[in-house]
């Protein structure tokens, strides 16, 4: 049971927190939600000569000031409905087990009426929006629980990191030589799995191999006798049956 001192003294602070939000509201037109809509004051019958993109934005911003509207008019009303328990005398009781409320509870929020066992609103939605439950990606889910072959979300953020993100370099544990090589598996190969598929043509059953010379060619032929390793493509001669000269392969 709260002393008639601790009363007073939550009364002083729900009669402040009253004051401030009702003068934010009148000092903000309730977010200018009293106001007609901006369309109003533009005096033109139509909006065709607008861009799209504007009125978009213009529509979030009104969304946005409805929504922070009706929070602080909630806020108000628990407000309210706190200094009407004071003065009813059962402040600091549970509206709905009857027991009193820890002081620590109203210390952190004056305008409960609940203790913690039967607070409203205590399960955390994780629920994702219902579309995602019938759009593949990369417009459905955003972590990949598997390697994916097809183009996915990590994809995605991939071609837009190509053009920079906020990061840099110095930023990497483990620092790269360009800021196009910051963004995440930067090293992927994009359009083929193997490096020598951008130079060796087969028909369908992988016979009537022919080699495409290019930069990459050498490229992975450097590689190979560094490392030691035979090319998987026998004795062939690189480019005994090259269709076109180097120069223009690598053009």
């Amino acid at each position: 049971m709260l002393s008639n001192e601790q009363l007073s003294t939550f009364r002083s602070q729900l009669i402040k927190a009253k004051k401030e939000v009702e003068e934010q509201l009148d000092d903000g037109d309730h977010f200018d939600l009293e106001q007609g809509h901006y369309h109003e004051s533009m005096g033109e019958l139509s909006l065709y000569d607008n861009h799209p993109a504007d009125q978009g934005t213009d529509l979030y911003e009104r969304e946005k000031d409805i929504a922070l509207n009706e929070h602080i008019e909630k806020q108000l009303k628990d407000i309210e409905s706190a200094l009407q328990a004071i003065d009813e005398g059962r402040y600091g009781i549970c509206e709905k087990c009857g027991k009193d409320i820890a002081l620590d509870r109203l210390d952190a929020i004056p305008t409960t009426t609940y203790c913690v066992e039967h607070s409203p609103n205590q399960v955390v939605s994780h629920n994702r929006p219902i579309e995602e439950g019938v759009l593949m990606p990369p417009f459905g889910k955003f972590v990949d629980e598997e390697d994916n072959v097809a183009y996915d979300a990590e994809d995605s953020w991939q071609d837009v990191a190509r053009y920079g993100t906020s990061e840099s370099p110095s930023d990497l544990v483990d620092p790269v030589d360009s800021y196009n090589e910051v963004f995440i598996e930067s090293d992927e190969n994009v359009g083929y799995v193997e490096d020598y598929e951008n130079f060796v043509g087969t028909d369908i059953e992988g016979k009537e191999i022919i080699i495409y010379p290019n930069s990459q060619h050498e490229r992975y032929e450097e590689v190979l006798e560094e490392e030691g390793i035979m090319t998987m493509f026998g004795d062939l001669p690189p480019y005994e049956k090259e269709p076109y000269t180097k120069d223009e392969a690598e053009d």
